[in-house]
């Protein structure tokens, strides 16, 4: 399988979009485009929490944003149609199909995946081209020509950034789990000092980062990393916590950090700032309230980025974050038609862009590091 990868030099996703995209606060990082705040009058969302990906109002605001991107190219530029590349059937196929409706666009999406232990496969359900190779971008290209899809300046192209543009799912999306992962591991560390015990927290977080607690952990990985450090305190056990779950004496995070409120003052001084802050952005509704932790995730995300061409392929992939050369062929040509690019992240701005200090000292966006490029030859 190896000799069927190749590496295609480096790149930038910046390279293919620009600053045009959002992160899950939808505020593009170029600012004359509008953010979810300047257009919340407009859209009637006044105190609208939010939203995320698979919403309506999501697709309302992204859809807004692309309106006013084109007009920055073609002041008279007009969308009419939608292509979409991501890379899991229920969340991208539901973004997709909400800004079909909301921006009233015929479209057509991209879901891939490589599963190469299994024969190359294409499934098509209405509007949806489902493979489980990203070589087969390719077939989705020819489909679209045979279906006589204009691709065009009145065409936007949106991209899954996470698992789709970079770290392809089923290809180099480990690294993208790893870096979080040890963001987790070193905020946690950080904050527990020699009371924290790396064994354990492993065993803890491979335990609750699975669906059968996601009503508990409401799959937020920030929750999930908070837990972790309570846990690595005296007021909480880990078997404890198990029974109360699985009792159904506690249901929900909110519960959890309620009891830790309680008990605050248990807590040593720092941890009891740490504690405070993340109550006061869940009393406050963020979806992402755990800041130091995302912070953290930022650096081990960046690190992973780039790499040597030297290096043996598999290691890249299994180590390095990089870019899908099938994706990025794919967006060039829709670019040299004219198209208009644009990317999606739900990975928290905190996550994915550097503080002010690390501005200051030449730190990038995400979607401003360089990587690798790296594509695989078709196959049957």
């Amino acid at each position: 399988m190896e000799d069927k990868f190749q590496v295609q030099g480096k790149a930038r996703l910046y390279d293919l979009w620009g600053d045009g995209m959002v992160f899950r606060n939808l505020k593009p990082p170029d600012n004359r485009l509008p953010s979810f705040d300047h257009l919340r009058q407009q859209l009637r969302l006044e105190g609208a929490p939010l939203p995320r990906k698979v919403e309506v109002n999501y697709a309302r605001v992204v859809v807004e944003i692309l309106k006013q991107a084109r007009r920055l190219e073609i002041p008279s530029g007009r969308l009419k149609r939608l292509i979409y590349l991501g890379d899991t059937r229920l969340l991208d196929a539901t973004a997709f199909q909400n800004l079909c409706q909301a921006g009233e666009w015929d479209g057509w999406a991209f879901i891939g995946q490589d599963k190469l232990s299994e024969p190359k496969a294409i499934q098509v359900e209405g509007k949806l081209f489902l493979a489980n190779r990203w070589s087969a971008l390719n077939d989705f290209a020819r489909r679209l020509s045979e279906e006589g899809f204009g691709l065009d300046e009145t065409t936007a192209l949106v991209i899954d950034m996470d698992k789709t543009a970079v770290g392809a799912r089923g290809r180099n999306d480990k690294p993208i789990d790893e870096a979080r992962l040890e963001g987790v591991r070193r905020t946690v560390a950080d904050l527990l000092g020699n009371d924290f015990d790396e064994a354990t927290f492993r065993e803890v977080y491979a335990h609750l980062n699975q669906p059968q607690y996601h009503a508990f952990t409401a799959d937020n990985q920030d929750y999930l990393a908070y837990i972790c450090l309570m846990l690595g305190t005296p007021l909480y056990r880990f078997e404890a916590l198990l029974e109360d779950i699985h009792t159904g004496t506690l249901q929900s995070f909110f519960g959890f950090i309620q009891q830790i409120e309680a008990r605050k003052f248990e807590l040593p001084a720092k941890l009891r700032s740490i504690h405070a802050a993340v109550w006061e952005n869940v009393q406050m509704g963020d979806p992402t309230p755990f800041k130091a932790f995302r912070y953290n995730e930022y650096l081990t995300t960046a690190q992973r980025f780039t790499g040597d061409e030297e290096q043996p392929i598999p290691e890249l992939l299994m180590q390095r974050i990089v870019i899908t050369g099938e994706v990025m062929q794919f967006a060039q040509q829709l670019r040299r038609n004219g198209a208009l690019l644009f990317g999606l992240s739900d990975k928290p701005d905190e996550a994915s862009l550097p503080g002010e200090d690390q501005a200051r000292q030449g730190m990038q966006p995400l979607h401003r590091l360089g990587t690798l490029v790296i594509s695989r030859s078709d196959d049957a």
